[in-house]
């Protein structure tokens, strides 16, 4: 697909470490400079908001 040669071409396309190349922290677009232990905090801290709320993709609407 279009996008995923978009990123692939941006990013390098390669694997380095288990980031896309220019990975978490570096500055770059992925990262926007925030460091990968303040990017893996706020990854928990939603994995325990998505737990709270049933572990469901899709929630009922609320009016």
């Amino acid at each position: 697909m279009k996008i995923s040669q978009d990123i692939r071409r941006r990013h390098g396309g390669e694997m380095a470490g288990g980031e896309m190349a220019g990975g978490a922290g570096t500055g770059g677009a992925d990262g926007a400079g925030v460091p990968a232990d303040e990017i893996e905090a706020g990854m928990a801290e939603k994995s325990k908001e998505f737990a709270a709320s049933g572990n469901r993709v899709y929630l009922p609407l609320v009016d």
